[in-house]
């Protein structure tokens, strides 16, 4: 069987699912956006998992970490999953769809960290591959890796791109924050620092 997925691919604030979802609608097929998974981990994370001090190496006060086993564990247990509502597969923890709740500071703050782990970016291709194998219909998928890692072969693969100053405008309107130079080279640093 051919998989038909247009795989969506770029870094961070690129358009990426803008543009899946306006293709996915226009096909008539679904959507998934794999940052939102990764994002609803995190979410699970922060409200679930007992944080500890990094410590060493200049690190303590940066932060915290969760060992990669619980979090893929809390991630079965939950469960966080992905549920297909009218065409779009929504992210769900504990039975809950948390789609708004994933978009806040806090998850912001932490998804790169939790989206770096190699267990758990295993953990989130083998959903989407599921999600995908069960869909009857055509899906649109976005994401970092989405071409080279998780679906390689897919018959149309995208890689967006964007001008740092353009990923900053775009996250900052996503937020709703007012877009003032000096909040756009922080934010379009930040960025390319997470890239």
């Amino acid at each position: 069987m051919t998989l038909r997925v247009i795989a969506i691919d770029g870094p961070a604030a690129s358009g990426k699912s803008s543009t899946a979802a306006a293709v996915a609608r226009r096909l008539g097929w679904a959507h998934l956006d794999s940052g939102a998974l990764y994002r609803a981990i995190t979410l699970a994370a922060l409200d679930n998992l007992e944080e500890r001090e990094t410590a060493g190496e200049g690190r303590r006060g940066k932060g915290v970490a969760w060992s990669a086993q619980r979090i893929v564990a809390l991630a079965e247990d939950l469960p966080v999953r992905l549920v297909l509502v009218d065409d779009v597969f929504r992210p769900e923890v504990a039975g809950v769809d948390v789609a708004d709740a994933i978009r806040s500071d806090r998850v912001t703050r932490r998804v790169s960290e939790v989206a770096a782990i190699p267990e758990v970016r295993h953990w989130v291709n083998v959903q989407q591959r599921e999600a995908v194998a069960t869909h009857p219909q055509g899906v649109v998928v976005d994401g970092r890796d989405i071409g080279t890692v998780v679906f390689p072969d897919a018959p149309l693969k995208v890689f967006l791109t964007a001008s740092p100053d353009e990923r900053a405008r775009r996250r900052l309107a996503q937020r709703g924050d007012p877009i003032d130079p000096a909040e756009l080279k922080r934010e379009s640093e930040a960025l390319g620092a997470r890239d």
